[in-house]
């Protein structure tokens, strides 16, 4: 019998040996980066998720704050507001002449448009700074997250 010479190359072939155990070695590596990987991506995560809730109940506490602050201003002004139309009405009700009443009216309306002025400020005021103190809290957890970002 006379050998081709394909039959003696195949012959001569050696294929790769597949050892199993290396195999289910790395697929448990890769099982284990994966799990770790997970592990540190949920820790961060629930670090994230805890530092955005204490932002949330500070600017929610913030806001309560603000609000009161807000309350008592307007109270403030309209009890200001109230004292001095009944002011002007007692001062009307005593005037003796149609110029006093006139004088009267004019000196009114000039301290109202400067009280008016006066309190639009203060309303101001207290707005940007409530704008900011709210602001403030989530602000400052966004800069952190970015930063923390900026390093990973």
């Amino acid at each position: 019998m006379s050998r081709t010479k394909t039959a003696d190359t195949i012959e001569n072939v050696e294929f790769p040996s597949f050892d199993a155990s290396k195999a289910t070695d790395q697929i448990r590596a890769f099982a284990e980066k994966g799990v770790e990987q997970s592990k540190e991506a949920y820790a961060k995560l629930k670090t994230g998720a805890e530092e955005t809730q204490k932002a949330l109940e500070s600017t929610y506490e913030t806001a309560k704050t603000v609000s009161s602050e807000l309350s008592l201003k307007t109270i403030a002004a309209l009890r200001a507001n109230a004292e001095a139309g009944f002011s002007h009405f007692e001062a009307l009700i005593g005037a003796k002449s149609l110029s006093e009443v006139v004088e009267l009216q004019t000196a009114f309306l000039r301290k109202r448009v400067e009280m008016t002025v006066e309190q639009a400020k203060d309303f101001q005021a207290v707005a940007a700074k409530a704008a900011e103190d709210v602001s403030q809290p989530i602000k400052t957890a966004f800069e952190k997250a970015v930063k923390e970002i900026k390093i990973a």
